[in-house]
C-alpha cells in the first residue's frame, strides 16, 4: 500500500508565508508527477502546482510568483513554499503523486494525501 503525509498547515496573516510538506511512503516502484491541489469551502478542488520526476513544473495562474514547487526524489517528498499569502489562498491542500506500485501488476493509480488546512487573515 501507498501513502501520503501531510504537514505544514496553519494559519497566517495576509502576506505571510507558509511551506508544505507531503511524504510518500510504501510499496513504491517509482513516482511520476507530484503535485498540489486545494479545495476551498463551496468551492471544487483546483490544481495549485505539479512537478514531473524531471523537474517540470506546472503552477496554477492565481499563484505564479507567489507560490514554488519542489521535490526530492530521493525523500520522495514534495514541497510547496508559499509566499505572500491572500485570503483567497485560504483552502484544505492535498498532497497528489502518480505512483507505480512495486508489489503487484503493472500499472500506475493517483494518490492523495489527508489534506492541510491554511487559512490567511486578512
Amino acid at each position: 500500500q501507498v501513502q501520503l503525509v501531510e504537514s505544514g498547515g496553519g494559519l497566517v496573516q495576509a502576506g505571510g508565508s507558509l511551506r508544505l510538506s507531503c511524504v510518500a511512503s510504501g510499496s513504491i516502484f517509482s513516482i511520476n508527477v507530484m503535485g498540489w491541489y486545494r479545495q476551498a469551502p463551496g468551492k471544487q478542488r483546483e490544481l495549485v502546482a505539479l512537478m514531473s520526476s524531471r523537474g517540470i513544473t506546472n503552477y496554477a495562474d492565481s499563484v505564479k510568483g507567489r507560490f514554488t514547487i519542489s521535490r526530492d526524489n530521493a525523500k520522495k517528498t514534495v514541497y510547496l513554499q508559499m509566499n505572500n499569502l491572500k485570503p483567497e489562498d485560504t483552502a484544505v491542500y492535498y498532497c497528489n503523486a502518480n505512483i507505480r506500485e512495486s508489489i503487484g501488476s503493472g500499472g500506475s493509480h493517483d494518490y492523495w494525501g489527508q489534506g492541510t488546512q491554511v487559512t490567511v487573515s486578512s
